[in-house]
């Protein structure tokens, strides 16, 4: 990974911040979980050990906001459909907007689930953001749904889709050739055709 040369910047504490947080990213896509040290963000961020603690009070809280950031692709996928006039395609394009075709971002990912498992402030920061993640999807659904005259558990298959995504978005960080982007679209298309349809039974 090649290291930003540390120099002398005026930078307003946000900007250091968002510094810190994409350098952290770029470290777990190259190196997984195991590149996110204080040194190779540092390294990569050209800052000094102590802006990580100034900023974010620690390393946990620092990975905490990273999949905050990360996550933010996914709530602004969904951001701009009109349950009114959208289509499933749109929905769907939505939920697969969190970086499905993007390998960096199929890594961070990786990264960032395998810690959830073992890390508190990961787990409720994952319990926040995927709630309002869940509502967001679940409240399109029950609208598309109702203006075809349908009445769906928006809440269950939202629930369904997601988990639905989020295989396949693994699929894909381990091996790229077993599943096309568009083989992904057509069956999460499949799962909400039918729901909008009445054709699940949650």
């Amino acid at each position: 990974m090649a290291a930003r040369q540390p120099k002398f910047e005026r930078l307003t504490a946000d900007m250091r911040r968002e510094r810190l947080v994409e350098a952290s990213i770029n470290c777990l896509a190259v190196e997984g979980i195991q590149g996110f040290t204080v040194d190779a963000i540092c390294r990569e961020a050209g800052s000094s050990r102590g802006l990580i603690v100034h900023h974010f009070g620690s390393k946990d809280a620092l990975l905490a906001a990273v999949y905050a950031e990360v996550f933010q692709s996914l709530l602004a996928g969904l951001d701009g459909i009109d349950p009114e006039t959208a289509t499933p395609e749109a929905l769907v394009d939505g939920v697969l907007s969190g970086g499905f075709q993007d390998r960096k971002y199929l890594n961070v990912w990786l990264a960032l689930w395998g810690e959830i498992s073992v890390n508190p402030g990961m787990q409720a920061e994952h319990r926040k953001l995927n709630a309002m993640f869940r509502e967001k999807l679940a409240l399109s659904l029950e609208a598309m749904a109702k203006q075809r005259g349908t009445a769906i558990d928006g809440y269950g298959v939202a629930i369904l889709l997601i988990s639905l995504a989020d295989g396949l978005w693994l699929q894909q960080s381990i091996d790229q050739s077993l599943l096309a982007s568009d083989r992904a679209k057509e069956l999460c298309l499949k799962v909400v055709n039918a729901a909008l349809s009445g054709g699940l039974n949650l």
